[in-house]
């Protein structure tokens, strides 16, 4: 079985709708990548940060599946912003995850500044073949409007991707309609929340137990039919199965307005997407 649902992205490849995230997972990796291959997963991602991409890599040579069958998403951390200074990280992710391309490859943060050369390398690797799309994480609008500035300027390529933190209590309706104006696809992080909160939620509770899914499912139902990519994270073989358990049923549209009136700013990650732009 493999997860089917898919996106286009705006430089003409496709990317998986549902993926696995990896922040934090730092042991068990192995495990857990094949777990996930068996349930349908076929999106893996990580980022230098999250300090597994070694241990991803020789999961997925480990799997025997095709290269062309799976899709992997990395990003460049903010100590390693410019010229030359991102194509050697890449080329480090590369090298740790053992591949010959990179399906994805993100500014994991606007900090550090440097965006513009940084951009530009990262559109020479993609035209040089070792990345086949290239995007940005935790961007807001004014970051994203000085970037196709530069793109407009230089004759740069646009993100195809912004990863943002996305679910019904932080919904960033301000970037998702500039992303979606332009052709960019949006990729949610902390689909769950990370916490505790929606299991106190008696909106969430009621769609739940009404249609005999579980909150998580609901969740990321939600996504799925915003139109968004999804990367839940899970090292327990039990959530991972339940997480692709979401494509054999629909959210009606009272139950999608139900959840959109959830929003309330609620922030679980990092607040850099409010930083400013840095030259």
């Amino acid at each position: 079985m493999t997860i089917s649902a898919v996106l286009r992205l705006n430089d003409g490849t496709n990317i998986p709708q549902l993926g696995l995230g990896f922040y934090n997972v730092v042991e068990g990796v192995d495990e857990v990548v094949q777990t996930a291959l068996q349930q349908g997963y076929r999106m893996f991602d990580t980022a230098k940060h999250y300090k597994n991409e070694f241990e991803i890599g020789l999961a997925l040579k480990d799997s025997k599946i095709k290269r062309e069958e799976y899709y992997v998403v990395t990003k460049l951390w903010r100590t390693d912003h410019g010229y030359e200074e991102t194509k050697l990280a890449f080329k480090e992710s590369l090298r740790k995850l053992g591949l010959e391309y990179i399906d994805l490859y993100l500014i994991h943060s606007p900090n550090g500044g440097k965006i513009i050369e940084t951009w530009r390398a990262m559109t020479e690797l993609k035209n040089d073949g070792f990345i086949r799309s290239i995007g940005v994480s935790n961007f807001n609008v004014h970051h994203l409007d000085k970037l196709l500035q530069a793109c407009d300027e230089h004759s740069l390529p646009l993100p195809s991707i912004n990863q943002i933190e996305l679910h019904p209590w932080l919904q960033q309706k301000n970037v998702v309609q500039y992303c979606r104006r332009l052709g960019i696809e949006l990729m949610g992080f902390c689909p769950l929340v990370r916490t505790e909160k929606f299991n106190q939620n008696l909106v969430l509770q009621e769609i739940s137990s009404r249609l005999k899914k579980t909150q998580a499912q609901v969740l990321l139902r939600w996504a799925i039919q915003n139109g968004f990519v999804t990367i839940p994270k899970s090292a327990n073989p039990y959530r991972i199965k339940e997480n692709t358990e979401i494509f054999d049923f629909n959210l009606s549209d009272g139950d999608m307005r139900k959840l959109n009136d959830l929003e309330e700013g609620f922030r679980v990650s990092t607040k850099s997407i409010e930083t400013p732009w840095i030259e």
